[in-house]
């Protein structure tokens, strides 16, 4: 989890952030992140809202053993005790961090958005080496099916042309998070 998380007053810019801790912004001025992605056969990614959370906590807390195991150790997420409202503050600042360009969570959804498959997140590096980590989970149901492997594809791609990151990393495919975890930090 970035040092940004939950830590930004409302009236301080993000470019102020940035500075303040000590980081130059990552992403270029006037940046607008892409607000739909086709994920085939009959998925797409849209970015994650509040509103979302009756079906992301099912799908969390139906995956959690799975989701402990890739992000236990690096974030502490998504913890036993994890409650509908805990992840609805979890929604609202993943909200709060795309309207300022500090993360993105981008959920996966099928046509009729009537669940939610796993999320995609796009962060600042924490880590040197890379000019922003990219990971994702799918829910247990859809972890060796035909969307897993079209996800892999699609996020690939679609980091490459319509983000303007030159040295992405990808974690858990590139770099495992046990050597993610192992990288110096800035």
């Amino acid at each position: 989890m970035s040092p940004l998380v939950g830590a930004r007053p409302a009236d301080v810019p993000d470019a102020c952030l940035m500075r303040r801790w000590g980081m130059d912004p990552w992403l270029p001025e006037g940046f607008e992140n892409p607000t739909l992605m086709s994920v085939p056969p009959d998925h797409h990614l849209r970015p994650i809202r509040p509103s979302d959370v009756h079906i992301d906590y099912p799908a969390v807390m139906g995956s959690r053993e799975r989701l402990w195991a890739q992000f236990g150790e690096p974030h502490g997420w998504p913890h036993e005790s994890l409650t509908y409202e805990d992840d609805l503050a979890d929604l609202i600042r993943h909200e709060a961090e795309m309207d300022d360009n500090l993360s993105f969570n981008y959920a996966l959804l099928d046509c009729d958005e009537s669940y939610l498959a796993g999320c995609v997140y796009i962060d600042p590096p924490e880590r040197v080496g890379a000019d922003a980590d990219i990971s994702y989970w799918l829910i247990d149901s859809l972890d060796e099916s035909p969307v897993a492997t079209s996800l892999e594809t699609v996020v690939r791609r679609w980091i490459g042309e319509s983000w303007p990151f030159t040295n992405p990393r990808f974690i858990g495919s590139d770099v495992s998070w046990e050597e993610w975890l192992r990288l110096p930090t800035p």
